[in-house]
């Protein structure tokens, strides 16, 4: 097992078809991981191990591999590039220490790149970008740098540029050692030869040097008067003065390379070692305890561990994905759930090389790992050892925004039908199932069209449910527009024993005058005075699980504020059951007296274009109700960004293809709940009844 200090947990992320999956399966061929290359077109690259990707060439679940290099030990995560696929970008993210953006030479920075990137800024994540396919036709390492810089991070610094462009590119140049490397294809790059710069590109190394001891210099004093003194600078100074602002976000180090000619990636392995920080360089993490937040120093005797992921084998069982935070954990310990206080015993610990698997003894704090064992365990959920009293951070997940109407084929598959789902739901958190009140069907939602495709394909090929599958719907939500109040008592003998609670509740919306404020919020005007806490705590889960039905058409309630107005107990016949009843059951009343009306998805689509097209798409999206926020001009493209409802955007792919003569591509990810309009509100209402 590795030291902690040479540990490097690191993601690899990007927009789709920038050639991430093509740079990790380099990686693990010369880490000597994998003897033989796969490639993303033939379908057997080493780490898209699921059926459904390699049919499709695309990444869809993220997959964990473990690797050595030069005495480091490498922890690799690589995460999906297509927008349906976030949640696996989100909660892989949550547990990394750094981060490889890798990013087209030719398409540069592309929509997905833009979202990946802001999700690992929300975790302070050091990373360093590298430029990959700069011997495809098109290619500029240039102007992919500055819109990097432009786009993405300010402080991109280069410390590799190409020798050649497009077919001629033929050697990296190393602006830290002042050398070009030249690769042997014959021998799939892993023979890699320092020569001196071509005296053509002397000029540019100066230049590239210059902006990158300037940046240096600006985070590092030390440095800074050797640059004034003209001392000598070696390569090591120069290293270790990179790798410390790498590690505080001062710097974004920028490399470049062709992953499927077999350049650059054994720099970039390098680059991953001497500038990516280890599980030791963070020496505190922030925890909870008794909801409040605070910095925790990991310590041998306190087992920390957060379930980063959930995945369903036919054969272990539930594995669970888990980063260790703090001590160690061996196998058959017993670890106890922070969220539900049930005890898990871990019976074993796998290391995860893709879909295969090497059994661990013990793990320890800064490694990323598989448990087999625990039963009532979901993702993010944190494991910890006896008496440790804190619990790791949620993670956050975005809202499912189409919805479709699953069935089973014959009535003795209902069965089977409604458990494979929930174990799809239980290992994917944007993935949600449930049955309609009013109509008795099965309803399954997620992120986008493909992502509900992906996981019926699943169902049947991995489950062996067939279903019947109806068009794809947009999940609406509803809401109120007004504010309703409502009392309610209960009163009801259970099993022998008296429960009792009354219960006042307002109901008022959040989303009147502009406010996209779609989250639900709850106060409570009673105190522990009035009510115990675990009277208080019941009312407010009930309160809040009062909106999970909407007085239309039973959707989802969201944007509404509840407040517990008043609250009176019986000593000895009062219970928590009782509270949580009569809230939920105000909170239910008081919504239907309330003005009811629906909230529909929002995406931010992103369409990048030809200039000629752009007009004829601009005035397409604004007929979809479609709202431009930007256009900006990225040279040979333009990029339109703008708001527009999932309801409009059914197969626009298609539309956008004939708009452009199919030189035109949009991303889309989810933004936001809104108002519907009047006339909007009256076809879904009509649209709704008819089914």
């Amino acid at each position: 097992m590795a030291k902690r200090e040479d540990i490097r947990n690191i993601g690899i992320m990007a927009h789709i078809d920038a050639g991430k999956t093509t740079t990790t399966e380099r990686i693990l061929f010369y880490s000597g991981r994998i003897h033989r290359m796969g490639e993303v077109h033939d379908g057997n690259a080493t780490m898209d191990w699921m059926e459904q990707e390699q049919d499709r060439g695309i990444t869809i679940t993220s997959a964990v591999t473990t690797l050595s290099w030069k005495k480091r030990q490498i922890n690799i995560i690589d995460t999906p590039g297509h927008v349906d696929f976030t949640a696996e970008v989100e909660r892989s993210l949550r547990v990394l220490d750094g981060a490889v953006g890798v990013f087209c030479g030719v398409g540069g920075v592309e929509p997905q790149s833009e979202t990946v990137w802001a999700q690992s800024e929300r975790y302070n994540i050091p990373k360093i970008a590298y430029v990959n396919k700069l011997d495809r036709v098109g290619a500029d390492f240039e102007r992919v740098f500055k819109e990097i810089k432009q786009r993405l991070v300010e402080n991109a610094v280069a410390i590799q540029f190409p020798l050649g462009k497009e077919a001629d590119f033929e050697a990296i140049v190393d602006v830290i050692r002042g050398v070009a490397y030249y690769f042997d294809q014959e021998e799939y790059g892993s023979k890699m030869v320092a020569r001196e710069i071509p005296a053509a590109a002397m000029d540019e190394y100066h230049l590239y040097r210059e902006l990158l001891l300037d940046a240096l210099s600006e985070v590092d004093d030390a440095l800074m008067e050797k640059i004034l003194e003209e001392e000598e600078l070696s390569e090591a100074e120069i290293v270790a003065s990179l790798r410390k602002a790498t590690k505080n976000l001062q710097i974004t180090p920028i490399l470049c390379g062709s992953s499927l000619k077999n350049m650059g990636v054994r720099l970039l392995m390098d680059a991953i070692g001497d500038f990516l920080p280890s599980p030791v360089d963070k020496s505190e993490f922030l925890v909870l305890e008794n909801g409040e937040q605070k910095s925790f120093a990991p310590r041998d005797d306190a087992p920390i561990v957060l379930v980063y992921k959930v995945q369903i084998d036919k054969h272990m069982g539930k594995l669970l994905y888990v980063r260790v935070y703090s001590g160690k954990v061996k196998k058959g310990d017993v670890l106890i759930n922070r969220q539900t206080g049930k005890k898990e015993k871990i019976m074993r610990i796998l290391q995860m090389h893709s879909n295969k698997t090497t059994d661990l003894n013990e793990v320890g704090y800064g490694d990323i790992a598989t448990f087999v064992g625990p039963k009532d365990v979901e993702t993010g959920q944190t494991l910890a050892g006896r008496g440790v009293s804190v619990e790791l951070p949620k993670m956050n997940f975005p809202e499912a925004v189409i919805s479709m109407v699953v069935e089973p084929q014959t009535k003795g598959d209902y069965d089977r039908l409604i458990g494979s789902l929930k174990r799809l739901a239980e290992e994917d958190p944007t993935f949600f199932v449930r049955e309609d009140e009013n109509s008795g069907q099965i309803v399954i939602s997620g992120m986008g069209e493909l992502h509900l495709e992906v996981l019926i394909y699943r169902l049947k090929s991995e489950f062996g449910v067939q279903a019947n599958v109806g068009k794809p719907q947009v999940a609406y939500r509803e809401t109120i527009l007004n504010s309703a109040e409502y009392t309610e008592e209960f009163a009801r003998e259970i099993k022998g024993k008296n429960h009792y609670a009354k219960v006042k509740v307002r109901v008022s919306g959040l989303m009147g005058g502009g406010s996209d404020d779609s989250q639900n919020k709850y106060e409570s005007a009673v105190g522990v005075g009035s009510l115990t806490p675990e009277f208080l705590k019941a009312a407010e889960e009930g309160a809040l699980g009062g909106c999970a039905a909407g007085p239309i058409f039973s959707w989802p309630v969201r944007g509404v504020k509840i407040e517990l107005l008043e609250a009176q107990m019986k000593e000895g016949e009062s219970s928590e059951l009782a509270f949580s009843i009569a809230a939920s059951t105000a909170v239910s009343r008081a919504l239907s007296e309330a003005k009811a009306t629906f909230l529909e998805p929002i995406v931010k689509a992103v369409v990048l274009s030809p200039e000629e097209y752009v007009g004829d798409i601009i005035a397409d999206l604004n007929g979809k109700r479609g709202k431009v926020v930007d256009i900006q001009n990225l040279g040979v493209r333009q990029q339109v960004i703008c708001e527009v409802p999932v309801s409009e955007l059914f197969g626009y792919t298609t539309r956008l293809r004939n708009l452009s003569k199919g030189r035109a591509l949009m991303s889309m990810e989810f933004l936001k709940y809104d108002l519907v309009p009047t006339k909007v509100k009256e076809a879904i209402i009509e649209k709704t009844r008819g089914y």
